[in-house]
């Protein structure tokens, strides 16, 4: 699964969840990962105990590091995707050995795509929400520089192209569930 930001990706995760699907967020092993003395020390490393005052990595301070150029950004991605793939492929063994098995396993990855990890699934998903919407959602999170981050994805549009499945996230929680819902039955027909 993946979408913009603001799109909804974390509520349709969620949902999905609910649904009975086995669920797993890249953003949440990243966050895990931040989290380990490895990683902590490898940005600390690159940018300066500046990045993890008290030991502890401040991901606003990362992600300004990281967006202030296209080399900074490829350093990260190629020192997290790795490990990021490793915890997903741990995850997704243990779906495959659960009994009985559940209607799906979603993997929520914000830059599928632009990953290029797309042949590793079954089928995608793209979550979109009209601009407005998804500009108001991210203003009242308080996200910095979304029109930065923004430009270095694909647009809604086309990710909504290159995907198997397609939801439009501009309703309640119910009816987010309820195309959901449809979505999985037409991956279990």
């Amino acid at each position: 699964m993946t979408g913009g930001i603001a799109a909804g990706k974390s509520t349709a995760l969620e949902a999905l969840r609910r649904l009975g699907a086995a669920v797993i967020s890249s953003d949440a092993v990243v966050h895990e990962l931040y989290a380990s003395p490895e990683v902590r020390d490898l940005v600390v490393a690159r940018w300066g105990e500046e990045v993890a005052p008290g030991g502890v990595v401040d991901r606003a301070a990362v992600a300004a590091r990281a967006f202030a150029s296209p080399e900074e950004r490829a350093w990260l991605e190629g020192m997290l995707w790795p490990r990021v793939g490793a915890r997903i492929a741990q995850w997704r063994e243990q779906v495959l050995a659960m009994d009985p098995p559940p209607p799906a396993a979603v993997n929520e990855v914000p830059l599928l795509f632009e990953a290029g990890m797309e042949a590793g699934f079954d089928a995608t998903l793209a979550i979109v929400a009209p601009e407005e919407l998804r500009a108001e959602r991210a203003g009242a999170r308080g996200h910095a520089a979304v029109a930065e981050r923004t430009s270095r994805q694909l647009s809604q549009e086309e990710k909504a192209a290159r995907a198997t499945h397609v939801v439009v996230n501009d309703g309640s929680i119910d009816d987010l569930q309820a195309k959901l819902s449809e979505v999985l039955a037409k991956l279990r027909g």
